[in-house]
Formats: C-alpha cells, structure tokens, sequence
C-alpha cells in the first residue's frame, strides 16, 4: 500500500475494486473529460506504453488495466509462469502521465458464483480459436466486463494480436457497448521482432531464430503483391520458418484480414504462431 499511496501523492490513482473505479470513472465525467482504456495483463513493454500514448491522443485521460487474466488460459499454458512486474509498471504508467490504474484482484472480477460466460463465433474460431479452445471466451468476457465498469470513450489495442481485435471489435457492436474500439500498429525492435512479453523467454539464440519470424512474413507479403499463387507463398513461408530454428509451427496462413475466412478479394492478413523453446510467437503482416 505504500507504493500505491506515494503513487496517489504524484497524481495516478490505483484503483482495486470496480466499486472505486465507477466512482473514479463518475468524477471524471462530472468534469466534462473524455477517458480513453488500455487493458493489459502487464508486464508492459514498449508496444504496451504506445497503447497509452495513444490513447492521450484519443481523450482527456487514460486509463490502464492491469489483470492476469485466468479464464484465457488453457490448464497446461503459463498462467503460473506469466510474468508480473508490478513496480516496473507502475512506474512507466507513472512516467507517460497516466491518470489511474485499474488493478483488480481475481476475486474481485470473477466472485464466488460468477458462471457468465461471453462467446463470440465467426472470427474467434479458426488460427488461434483452433489451437487455443476457449482463448477468445475468456478474453471476451474480461474486456467485455472491464468496458462495462469503465464505459471508457475509446479502449485501445494493439494490432500483435489481430484476431482478438477482430473478436473485440465484434463483440462490442453485437453487444451495443458504447465505446470505440481503436487498434494500433504493432511495435517492433530494431530487428523487427514484434514486441512481446514472451520475448523475455528468449534466450539470445533464440531471439536470433525469432527475428526469421518477421522477414518471413514480411517477405510473403511481397511475393502476394506481386501476383504468386497463395498456396505457394504459404508453402515457401512454412519452409522458410522451419529452416530458420522454430521447433513447430501452430499455423501460418493468409486470412481476410476482418473476418479471418479464407482469402477473397477484399483486405488480406498474414497471421503466424510458432514455438520456440519456453516462448509461443504470434505475429501478423497486411497485404
């Protein structure tokens, strides 16, 4: 509590319960300012602290969200292992003038007796939806929860994970949520990898394996725009990430970039999962 009360000295309120945060959200509305919301589970890296930056652009004030989110973990992924760097947080958010950090308890968003579960077909079913069953439910219902507690003007999210922006996107219009759904640019570093928390799993051979991930797709996209055949490009793109190192590959396709059906002639999107020792990567290019 020490850190959250010199935290509240300099301006940024951590707020614990939703009974606090609606009462910090009411204020704010009283005084005519627009709020914009990063939900996150943490561990925030550069691409995370551009989510808030934007979100600056977008509103008055901003919002983060702090929550290892349980229910989009399957029982053999890294709940346990996620990584959790609560003062590194706190002090970034700090650095980038964010007003308030919602940093609820497992308890508080899931109580004793709470069964509700939100479901999004279409778009939350194939690459990810495939080879994480019951991912996108859980993630869902928290950002769907989160939205409705906060009712922020815009939340914000980053373009790394495409399908659970798509899957976002459709369930706050099906739902009528009243919010902006604003997806932002994938950050990358200086080699191209895009940023990560996983990345941290990376060992400094590894990452050099990992930097393939990005060329590939990258290169891919190229070879589309200049009129090859799909199905080759794929081939060559499978090939590819499997010389260069990565233990398996959980899919590597080219998708409609809104509804993530099999390609037509409308926006398309690259998407990729692989593994890599401890770290699975996700990563995704336009066409």
């Amino acid at each position: 509590m020490n850190d959250i009360a010199r935290k509240q000295d300099q301006g940024l309120v951590v707020l614990r319960t939703i009974s606090d945060l609606r009462a910090w959200r009411e204020r704010l509305r009283a005084a005519g300012k627009t709020l914009a919301m990063v939900p996150t589970m943490g561990a925030l890296h550069d691409g995370h602290l551009e989510l808030v930056r934007q979100g600056f652009e977008k509103a008055d004030a901003v919002l983060a969200s702090i929550f290892v989110n349980p229910t989009q973990f399957a029982p053999h992924e890294d709940l346990d292992a996620y990584p959790r760097t609560w003062d590194a947080d706190l002090e970034k958010l700090t650095a980038l003038g964010t007003q308030a950090i919602f940093y609820p308890s497992v308890s508080e968003m899931y109580p004793d007796g709470f069964v509700t579960n939100v479901s999004v077909g279409g778009v939350s079913g194939p690459l990810e939806g495939a080879h994480r069953p019951g991912h996108f439910d859980g993630v869902a219902t928290v950002v769907s929860k989160l939205l409705l507690m906060a009712l922020p003007d815009a939340a914000l999210f980053g373009e790394k994970d495409w399908q659970q922006l798509q899957v976002i996107k459709r369930m706050t219009a099906d739902l009528n949520i009243p919010v902006e759904i604003c997806g932002v640019p994938i950050v990358r570093d200086e080699n191209g990898l895009a940023l990560s928390s996983r990345n941290a799993y990376l060992s400094a051979e590894q990452y050099k394996i990992a930097c393939a991930l990005n060329k590939t797709l990258f290169a891919m996209a190229e070879k589309i725009r200049a009129g090859q055949d799909h199905e080759t490009v794929q081939r060559w793109g499978v090939n590819e990430i499997e010389q260069a190192g990565f233990d398996k590959i959980d899919y590597l396709e080219i998708r409609d970039a809104a509804s993530l059906s099999m390609p037509c002639d409308k926006a398309l999107r690259i998407l990729v999962a692989a593994k890599l020792g401890k770290a699975r990567l996700i990563d995704n290019v336009a066409v």
